[in-house]
């Protein structure tokens, strides 16, 4: 029975060197010993989510509802599949809502699922219930620590409401803040504190806490984690109106694996700033799904 544990340790140190492939194999080979551990199966998934390899994450997700079928997390990301892969956001959206009417606590283990699906779909009112729904205390995304705060600023600046979408994004400043006191070398929370101030037109303040979050979690040390946070500078870039270098960053960002996809970047308004741009929408097309360019154009 230690085995799998100690492979799987293995297996997570070699995904966040980069070494994916070996990486998937490790999951594999220890899911034939152990092929019921909801872990291991759910880290192979989010393996294959970052990898984009999205037929394998489906086949792994729905192994993995067969032994949890309530589950609302694992419905979600298997109905998320055709948003990521293509911008089809109507199975998710059949999913959110059905789950939402047989039980509405569910709401709160999906709601980043659900807000990502409102901001998609330009929805601000049902952006607003999304984030009702997040704890108070707020909650981490990709190993990254996000406050309540945070997503109330997003959900605002969705709505049109400039004023309440500062006042949100200076609390969450100020609990990021708070957090940073303590680990001033902590790259994460100050990659975020970067996207608050781009947010709030900071722009020096905001490339400056980018690109030191950058340095502070290398991805010759950290592929995972510090991919993240070129993500978040490439954003920070964007919303500040340094669009090259946001291209810059982006490119590099989806030539690797990654939480960005076909589907988030087409739809999601954190990204309108480059909309328009030819080089953003080549970008875009470089993750369209293989022999469907024409469906992606559409």
């Amino acid at each position: 029975p230690t085995v799998p544990g100690a492979r799987a340790k293995s297996c997570s140190r070699g995904r966040r060197q980069g070494g994916w492939e070996e990486h998937v194999q490790n999951l594999n080979r220890v899911l034939e010993l152990d092929p019921r551990n909801l872990f291991l199966l759910q880290e192979l998934s989010v393996s294959y989510l970052l990898l984009r390899r999205y037929p394998e994450m489906a086949a792994i997700l729905d192994q993995t509802i067969t032994l949890a079928p309530e589950d609302p997390a694992l419905r979600v990301a298997r109905a998320s599949i055709e948003f990521l892969s293509r911008g089809d956001t109507r199975p998710l959206h059949t999913a959110i809502d059905a789950i939402l009417a047989q039980s509405p606590s569910a709401a709160r283990p999906i709601a980043i699922q659900w807000l990502t699906l409102a901001l998609c779909e330009r929805d601000s009112a049902a952006a607003t219930r999304a984030v009702a729904n997040i704890p108070t205390d707020g909650i981490s995304i990709e190993n990254t620590w996000f406050p309540r705060s945070w997503f109330e600023a997003i959900a605002a600046r969705a709505r049109g409401d400039s004023a309440a979408a500062r006042t949100h994004f200076m609390a969450a400043r100020e609990q990021i803040e708070r957090l940073m006191r303590d680990q001033p070398e902590y790259g994460e929370p100050l990659c975020v504190l970067g996207m608050i101030d781009a947010g709030l037109g900071r722009k020096v303040e905001a490339i400056q806490e980018g690109r030191r979050g950058v340095e502070l979690v290398p991805e010759a040390k950290d592929g995972r984690n510090g991919l993240t946070a070129r993500r978040h500078l490439a954003m920070i870039y964007a919303w500040v109106g340094e669009k090259d270098a946001a291209l810059e960053e982006l490119s590099a960002v989806t030539k690797r694996p990654g939480y960005l996809s076909y589907g988030r970047l087409k739809l999601h308004p954190e990204w309108d700033p480059l909309r328009g741009d030819p080089r953003f929408e080549k970008i875009v097309e470089s993750l369209a799904p293989k022999g469907n360019a024409e469906n992606s154009k559409k």
